[in-house]
């Protein structure tokens, strides 16, 4: 029941705040509400080329909070976090993997793939209807995996 109620949240929330976030010049990468401990977490991760900082965080935090009170798609409390998605951002919308199309990326399997393991780095090489291809550093191997077999997807942007 909680997941059904958070997906119907998260929907609802990202209806409202979308637009509100692409007026200040951001894109909504991200929203989850989530349970940690006894306390519940609605976070909102924002983005923007060149990367977001505090102030833009603020500013997405003033601007969302009254109309999240108004909508008040949230019947318990709850916190909220604005946050960047951060440098080893999950990969989760369409967009994000064909925006990210030759980066690098890490990849956590719920099923380890024979011959590669539970994890694996490579290149994301293409993406098309949650089919996801990425080839090895070695420009030698490539698997297709579908998004949904997979725990994470996530840029690797550590060099």
């Amino acid at each position: 029941m909680a997941k059904s109620k958070g997906g119907v949240t998260v929907s609802k929330v990202r209806q409202l705040c979308e637009p509100i976030i692409n007026e200040l010049g951001l894109s909504l990468w991200d929203v989850r509400y989530v349970k940690e401990g006894a306390g519940w977490f609605l976070r909102i991760y924002i983005d923007k080329d060149g990367g977001v900082d505090i102030n833009d965080c603020e500013a997405v935090s003033r601007a969302v909070n009254e109309p999240l009170d108004e909508l008040d798609p949230i019947e318990n409390a709850y916190c909220l976090e604005v946050c960047s998605p951060g440098i080893e951002r999950e990969l989760i919308r369409d967009e994000h993997f064909e925006q990210f199309i030759g980066a690098d990326i890490m990849v956590k399997m719920r099923v380890p793939i024979d011959g590669i393991g539970k994890e694996f780095k490579g290149v994301l090489k293409s993406y098309d209807d949650g089919m996801v291809t990425i080839r090895d550093h070695s420009d030698e191997n490539e698997v297709t995996i579908s998004k949904k077999d997979a725990v994470w997807i996530k840029l690797d942007d550590f060099d």
